[in-house]
């Protein structure tokens, strides 16, 4: 599994409060262990005004690359401003994200189509909000697929995100997300499938146990990257066990080398 690690991101709290305070040392500790938490890309997202946030973008990033070697995953709701601070990262990551919107296929697409070390992240959602139907989200997808198709981004190196919406109201479950999820991988089997796996719980009580079982459904369905939080012991368990138990992880041995790691189970003293 792709782990998106998502804490950095002022759009949380804590987070917020300690990019206004320039809290350099807080913002390293929390990058430091969502590295050593199994991250496979350290998220940043600034959530700031828009006139600073290109500078306070390279401050972040420059932080999280003082303390880790992990690729940044560049998060911004404005294409231009992902495409200006992906000059900022050391390595290629991830572009975060693309979509129907605009011109923010073209923006980004254009900035990521000479380096295929580069994988970007693409929403499916178009200049009229997010579709209502997994027909209108697979239309959406194909469009996209279109626009990559333009600037030679082969599909291996795209995450889908079918748009994860509040469980409490939805008239079916997943059912819509797995249709879009199972679709996706049957026609482009070398994708990436990945999303905000917290958003399916919000407004309802002991939120971590719907985060937990959402999961298991979709990976199974075949998402194969997730954005989360990689600090919470609980959910990286559930993904290796799911994992070994739909047979990608060969006589479980990652299971077994996460939990000798410590990243799973009962936190060792």
């Amino acid at each position: 599994m792709i782990i998106i690690g998502e804490k950095i991101n002022g759009s949380i709290p804590s987070m917020a409060k300690a990019i206004a305070a320039r809290d350099e040392e807080y913002i390293k500790k929390i990058a430091i262990a969502q590295d050593e938490a199994g991250a496979t890309y350290i998220d940043v997202c600034a959530s700031v005004a828009e006139d600073i946030e290109v500078e306070t973008m390279k401050w972040l990033i420059e932080l999280v690359q003082s303390v880790s070697d992990k690729p940044i995953a560049v998060d911004s709701p404005s294409a231009d401003v992902v495409a200006e601070c992906l000059a900022f990262c050391n390595k290629p990551g991830l572009a975060n994200s693309v979509s129907l919107e605009g011109n923010k296929c073209d923006v980004i697409f254009s900035a990521i189509k000479d380096d295929p070390r580069w994988e970007v992240v693409a929403l499916l959602c178009n200049d009229k909000g997010i579709p209502a139907t997994a027909e209108e989200r697979l239309e959406v997808f194909e469009g996209i697929m279109a626009k990559a198709a333009e600037y030679n981004i082969d599909p291996s190196r795209i995450h889908i995100d079918p748009l994860v919406e509040m469980l409490c109201t939805s008239e079916d479950g997943i059912a819509m997300v797995e249709e879009v999820i199972s679709t996706i991988r049957a026609k482009y089997p070398t994708i990436h499938i990945t999303g905000a796996i917290s958003n399916i719980s919000f407004n309802l009580p002991v939120r971590k146990l719907v985060n937990q079982a959402f999961m298991v459904l979709c990976m199974k369905a075949g998402l194969d990257s997730a954005v989360l939080d990689p600090l919470n012991r609980d959910m990286m368990g559930m993904i290796y066990a799911t994992e070994a138990c739909l047979g990608m992880d060969e006589y479980c041995m990652e299971y077994i080398s996460a939990y000798r790691e410590g990243l799973i189970g009962p936190k060792k003293d």
